[in-house]
């Protein structure tokens, strides 16, 4: 009888659930209460139904069923929300891909064909590699040195914090902060950007830093460097103090320098960690999106394939082509992804 109870309760749940959903989803619902009834639906339900599945599963007959059911019923769950909202979409856009910009004719690899093709999209792939060289070098080296001077200054605390602080920012509200520094006014008004300020001071002549094609590419890189260093310092520190002092100690005695103990003992001792942040960092910067979109909207060759595929999705409507540069963004982020774990079982067999 109580497994009947259970079995009702969940189907119950489960229509509570639906109409809660189609509740939130209705234009005239006032946006505070379909929050509310999001989150105490979303809490309440999904709490419900683990409880009434692991009650309908302890009501079985024991025995290698109840044993095979019982993870089931936790796992379970998240993996039909993990399939819902990532391997699902994945595999959909894999098969647009194929298809024309509305998905109604299959086109092959046209749209793959186009990504390499145009002059647009191959100047979008030109930008991608410079940020992932300098964004990824940069941050990481100055990631690196700020880490072993930063663990011999008194206030470390205190410095670690200023330089780990802009992480702390959202990419849009550091775009923000960075477009007042970046600002530019025509000879003779007032400067409001810092840095442009800074040069007509000096007698120069102000520079839009966003608007030239020389070097804007180089003061967006510039604002991710800025916020991805804090990040590399606080992993790099963190490996610097697992270092036994002993081996450092050692090498001291038998009369290396500060330079040779760094190049031949300290970095090799990083090299674990290194992989690590960079190839986080590459990730990061493979998806970049935020920066360029709000500081120049793509505009004047300064688009990245995260924001060329926005464009051919939400602007031209090309499904097609959007869903192609999705997939060559999935492709670029595999071997990353492959590096990164090849590298966490390493250092793990190591101990």
């Amino acid at each position: 009888m109580r497994l009947l109870v259970s079995l009702a309760l969940g189907l119950a749940t489960l229509l509570a659930l639906r109409w809660s959903y189609t509740f939130v989803q209705a234009e005239e619902t006032p946006r505070l209460v379909a929050g509310l009834v999001a989150l105490g639906a979303g809490v309440l339900g999904v709490w419900l139904l683990f409880w009434l599945g692991n009650d309908v599963v302890a009501h079985l007959p024991a025995g290698r069923i109840q044993e095979a059911l019982q993870p089931v019923v936790f796992v379970g769950p998240a993996l039909l929300l993990l399939f819902a909202y990532l391997v699902y979409p994945a595999l959909n856009t894999i098969y647009i891909s194929f298809f024309d910009e509305r998905s109604r004719n299959f086109v092959g690899l046209e749209n793959f064909l186009f990504a390499f093709r145009s002059p647009d999209v191959q100047i979008v792939f030109r930008n991608n590699l410079m940020w992932l060289v300098l964004v990824t070098g940069f941050s990481v080296a100055l990631g690196l040195l700020i880490a072993v001077l930063v663990d011999r200054v008194r206030h470390e605390a205190a410095a670690k914090s200023f330089i780990f602080l802009p992480l702390a920012i959202s990419f849009v509200g550091a775009s923000v902060i960075w477009r007042f520094v970046y600002a530019f006014a025509p000879v003779g008004r007032p400067q409001i950007g810092v840095l442009n300020a800074i040069v007509v001071a000096l007698g120069g002549e102000p520079v839009g830093w966003l608007i030239e094609r020389s070097i804007n590419n180089f003061a967006l890189i510039a604002i991710m460097i800025w916020m991805q260093t804090g990040f590399c310092m606080i992993v790099f520190s963190a490996a610097l103090k697992s270092i036994p002092s002993e081996i450092t100690e050692a090498a001291r005695m038998d009369g290396a320098t500060e330079v040779q103990t760094f190049f031949r003992i300290t970095l090799p001792m990083l090299q674990g960690t290194m992989i690590a942040v960079a190839t986080t960092v590459i990730v990061a910067v493979l998806k970049v999106f935020d920066v360029v979109f709000v500081m120049t909207n793509g505009q004047f060759d300064t688009q990245v394939l995260a924001n060329r595929m926005y464009a051919e999705m939400f602007t031209f409507r090309n499904f097609g082509h959007a869903s192609a540069l999705a997939v060559i963004l999935l492709v670029a982020v595999i071997p990353v992804m492959v590096i990164n774990v090849r590298n966490l079982r390493e250092q793990r067999s190591r101990r």
